[in-house]
């Protein structure tokens, strides 16, 4: 076994193990071997496919780490995973479906953001906590009316302020922004204006393109006709690679800036030449093969990195948020306590909602003011490099 195994394995077992000492160390009480079921609802079919099969396969390996790790003091998770179609209505009849389910301990929603907000209502009304890899700020605001929600996904006003800095870096002042015609889009301009103002950079024009577009080199053209310094793309991954290969068509000579949302696979593909150069604002974890792994966490980060592309031929950006929901569930398992066999949701909500750790996408803190625990450090900056993703500097 390799040293970085060696380390991640190790921290791996003790950061699971540290939570449920405390519970077991008289061997009083019976030992739970019950299973710990964890639903998914993914957009596995739709707009939204290629992303959702990436968070399941994820989900899948993380659940396999685990159960081999021998971290969950005997037991076991159990995954059960339904296709929500990229469609809000679907979804919210699975979220009803696994919250009826007396065995399933907690959900986890994929990257749709009109599901996850269209289903916060009923997650709390049953009870059933649910962490979800939606972007949105609504998905987890306003808190009151969110208790059994969380989320963890790069939020708009750190990826807008983290996107900015880098354009005043580059002595940019004049761009044009595309933007998802969706909740999290409005949000993410929003907040790009905020942080224009502050650092003298001007827009020249904003256009918003449906998140399920497969054309939008009309809205390109639009916004390069004004010859800006930037192109700012805040879509999805596909869109962003549409607008990558629509500016570059148009002669575009500008720079492309893609906020979080728009991070996919590692490597590039077809659209290599086309983001040559592109910044992109998203997690280190993407990059992680150009970090020496200085300490545990970094070393968990590139051991995971190297199991997913092992296993699955290459990497998306967004896996890690899928597997530290994993962890996360399994940790306040263990740690909710309960009588054997029971699953105790209310106590799972409660050890969720004071979460914190070094996670596989960066830094996580949960507080009872505050369901989206993604911290600001975890972003950094990448640049697209021959044909993938590399480490900014």
């Amino acid at each position: 076994m390799s040293p970085i195994r060696s380390a991640t394995a190790a921290a791996l077992a003790s950061a699971v193990l540290a939570t449920t000492l405390t519970g077991c160390q008289f061997g009083a009480e019976e030992q739970d071997t019950s299973p710990i079921v964890i639903a998914a609802d993914l957009e596995l079919s739709g707009a939204a496919a290629p992303v959702g099969k990436a968070y399941q396969r994820a989900l899948e390996l993380k659940v396999d780490q685990l159960n081999s790790s021998g971290a969950l003091n005997g037991r076991k998770i159990e995954l059960k995973v339904k296709d929500n179609r990229s469609d809000a209505s679907e979804s919210l009849r699975n979220i009803s479906e696994f919250s009826e389910d007396a065995q399933v301990s907690a959900i986890i929603m994929g990257g749709c953001n009109e599901c996850a907000v269209g289903a916060a209502r009923t997650i709390d009304e049953k009870r059933i906590p649910t962490i979800a890899l939606a972007a949105s700020g609504a998905v987890a605001e306003p808190v009151a009316e969110r208790r059994y929600v969380f989320k963890l996904a790069p939020n708009a006003a750190d990826s807008a302020a983290a996107l900015t800095a880098e354009l005043r870096r580059a002595g940019i002042r004049k761009v044009g922004v595309l933007h998802s015609d969706d909740d999290y889009g409005r949000e993410g301009l929003a907040a790009l204006r905020r942080e224009f103002d502050k650092a003298n950079v001007r827009s020249q024009r904003e256009v918003a393109v449906p998140s399920t577009a497969t054309e939008v080199g009309q809205q390109v053209g639009v916004l390069t006709a004004r010859d800006p310094d930037a192109l700012v793309v805040w879509t999805p991954p596909e869109q962003a690679t549409l607008a990558a290969t629509s500016a570059q068509q148009a002669g575009f000579k500008g720079a492309l800036f893609f906020d979080a949302s728009a991070a996919g696979d590692l490597f590039l593909g077809t659209a290599a030449r086309a983001t040559e150069r592109a910044t992109l604002i998203f997690t280190q974890t993407m990059v992680i093969d150009d970090v020496i792994a200085t300490t545990p966490a970094k070393a968990a980060r590139r051991q995971w990195f190297q199991d997913y592309t092992a296993r699955f031929g290459g990497y998306h950006g967004s896996s890690s948020f899928a597997a530290d929901a994993v962890q996360l569930i399994a940790d306040a398992e263990l740690r909710a306590g309960g009588p054997a066999g029971q699953v105790n949701r209310d106590g799972i909500r409660d050890v969720l909602e004071t979460s914190q750790m070094d996670g596989l996408s960066g830094p996580i803190r949960m507080t009872p003011d505050n369901h989206s625990g993604l911290m600001p450090q975890a972003l950094t900056t990448l640049v697209a490099r021959n044909g993938r993703w590399r480490l900014a500097g």
